[in-house]
């Protein structure tokens, strides 16, 4: 299902009334409803109450715990949408949001208008898209109906942005993907996101496919290029 504006409600986690203030009038004005929440149990207790929570804008440093750990957690029992928003300047709190689940990262001070921007992205991303075909063979396949996706006829746990990953390099088999080609079919060419990004997320994607028992070079490494996935033999 796509979701437009007008049917979506954001979650803004942040402690700062200032913050979710600039957000919520910013969003507001772009259509989006919001909710906020000045803690990780505020957030818990939002999350409970509104099962139809489009998307989650989460700061990483909040009165009663650390945003990477709650995403961490969560990560665990749903699959909404998450942008790290953070005073943090720090590349290691970036990646490491990546690698728990996050779908994007935006620093403070920020923009309102590409923040929402971002918001927009990732909720395009996270429609359903029809466009893919259904890729199945002996090791992997995809669905991009249901958005899941098995590796040995083990369904394998993906976010967002790795089941887009994986449903690009499947349909595609033995095709080289540069960085710059993944970064407009993933994320979109609206959305300025660092090459990096493309490595984490493919990194991660790798993990869960050798964790399902696929060998690690089911995705290759084109050096100097991109990634492609392995033929079958």
């Amino acid at each position: 299902m796509v979701h437009t504006a007008a049917m979506t409600t954001v979650l803004l986690v942040d402690d700062e009334p200032a913050i979710t203030e600039s957000l919520a009038y910013a969003l507001g004005r772009a259509g989006y409803q919001t909710r906020t929440a000045a803690s990780l149990a505020a957030a818990d207790a939002a999350l409970a109450a509104d099962g139809g929570l489009a998307l989650i804008i989460l700061d990483l440093m909040l009165p009663d715990g650390n945003g990477l750990d709650w995403l961490r957690s969560l990560r665990t029992r749903s699959d909404v949408p998450v942008i790290i928003l953070s005073s943090h300047d720090d590349s290691v709190d970036h990646i490491v949001g990546l690698e728990v689940g996050a779908d994007d990262y935006v620093g403070k001070p920020f923009s309102p208008r590409e923040v929402v921007a971002r918001v927009r992205a990732v909720l395009r991303r996270s429609a359903t898209p029809g466009e893919r075909p259904r890729a199945d063979g002996p090791r992997l396949s995809v669905d991009p109906e249901t958005r899941r996706a098995w590796a040995n006829g083990r369904e394998v746990p993906l976010s967002r942005t790795e089941f887009d990953l994986l449903a690009a390099f499947v349909g595609a088999p033995g095709r080289v993907f540069e960085r710059d080609h993944l970064l407009d079919k993933v994320w979109g060419p609206d959305v300025v996101v660092a090459e990096r990004t493309v490595d984490v997320h493919v990194k991660t994607l790798r993990k869960k496919l050798v964790e399902a028992g696929l060998p690690a070079e089911t995705i290759e490494t084109v050096r100097g290029v991109g990634y492609r996935l392995a033929e079958a033999p």
